[in-house]
C-alpha cells in the first residue's frame, strides 16, 4: 500500500476522501468533529481492527477489503454505491448498511441493521448472523450459504439466487422473487414465498401458515411442512411434500404429493392441479 494509516482516531469531515492504495489499520473513526464519509471516492482500500462511529463511510468506493472491524449503530448508511468489496469477521450494526453495491463477499460477520442489503447484485454471503427488516430487497444473483436470518419481510423481489444450508426466521420471505433455489434449509416464515416465479426449495423444512399462494412455476423437492394450512393458493406447483398438511387450498395447477391433509377446499372452479394422498 501507497499510504498506511495506523493507529490514528479520525473525526474530521471526509478525513481520508479520495485516497488511493490506502491501509486503515487500528483506527477509530468518532470524535466531536461528527465528521461524514471518511473514505468516500477512495480506491484500493484495506481496513483492519478498526472502529467506525461516524456515517457514510465507504460511499463510492472500488476495492474495498474491510476485517476485524466494527460499525456501531451510528455508522448509518455504511456501504453505497461501492463495488469489489470484501468484508471478514466484522460487526456491521448500523442502519441500511449496504445498498447499490455490487461484487460483495461477506463472511463470519455480524449483522444487525434494518434495510440491509438493498438493490445489490452479486452477494456472497457465508457463515454469518443477520437481523433486519426487508433484508436484501430488490437484490440480484445472491449466493448464500450457511447464513442465520432473523426479521421481517426478507428477500422480496430478488432474482437469480441460490441459498444452501441457511436458517431463517422471518415473515413475508421471498415475496416476488424471481428464478431462486433453496436447499437444506429450514425456513420458518409466515405467508412465505406468494407472488413468487420459477422458485424451488429442495429438502427444507418450512414452517408457518399460509405458504406459497399466486406462484407461478414453484417447486417443493422431498420438503416437510408444519402448520400448513389454506396452502398453494392461486398457484401452479409441483411439489412432493414429506409431512402432512393442515389444509389445502384452490392450486390453479400442476400436482402435489402430500401423505395426509386435513381439508382439500375446492371451491373455486380454476382450481385444476392434482392432488395426491398417501404415496
Amino acid at each position: 500500500m501507497d499510504n498506511i494509516v495506523r493507529g490514528q482516531t479520525l473525526d474530521a469531515e471526509r478525513a481520508l476522501y479520495g485516497s488511493r492504495s490506502i491501509l486503515v489499520e487500528d483506527c477509530r473513526f468518532e470524535g466531536p468533529a461528527d465528521g461524514e464519509s471518511a473514505l468516500k471516492e477512495s480506491r484500493d482500500v484495506v481496513v483492519s481492527n478498526s472502529f467506525f462511529d461516524l456515517r457514510y463511510p465507504f460511499w463510492h468506493v472500488t476495492n474495498l477489503k474491510i476485517s476485524g472491524c466494527e460499525m456501531t449503530s451510528l455508522c448509518r448508511a455504511a456501504l453505497w454505491y461501492s463495488n469489489n468489496i470484501v468484508i471478514r469477521d466484522t460487526k456491521m450494526h448500523g442502519i441500511k448498511a449496504l445498498r447499490e453495491c455490487s461484487d460483495i463477499d461477506i463472511s463470519g460477520c455480524d449483522i444487525i441493521s434494518p434495510e440491509f442489503g438493498w438493490f445489490n447484485s452479486d452477494i456472497r454471503m457465508k457463515d454469518t448472523s443477520a437481523e433486519s427488516e426487508y433484508f436484501m430487497m430488490r437484490s440480484d444473483r445472491l449466493d448464500f450459504s450457511n447464513v442465520t436470518f432473523k426479521g421481517k419481510y426478507s428477500f422480496q423481489y430478488i432474482t437469480d439466487s441460490v441459498f444452501d444450508n441457511c436458517s431463517f426466521d422471518t415473515k413475508d420471505a421471498f415475496w416476488h422473487a424471481k428464478n431462486v433455489v433453496v436447499r437444506n434449509s429450514t425456513i420458518r416464515s409466515e405467508y412465505i414465498a406468494w407472488y413468487c416465479e420459477n422458485v424451488t426449495f429442495e429438502n427444507c423444512t418450512i414452517t408457518g401458515t399460509q405458504p406459497f399462494c399466486y406462484c407461478k412455476g414453484l417447486k417443493l423437492i422431498n420438503c416437510r411442512m408444519e402448520g400448513a394450512d389454506l396452502a398453494f393458493e392461486k398457484s401452479e406447483v409441483d411439489a412432493v411434500v414429506t409431512s402432512g398438511m393442515i389444509s389445502i387450498k384452490n392450486p390453479s395447477g400442476g400436482r402435489i404429493v402430500v401423505p395426509s391433509a386435513g381439508e382439500i377446499i375446492r371451491d373455486d372452479p380454476e382450481s385444476k392441479a392434482e392432488i395426491i394422498i398417501g404415496s
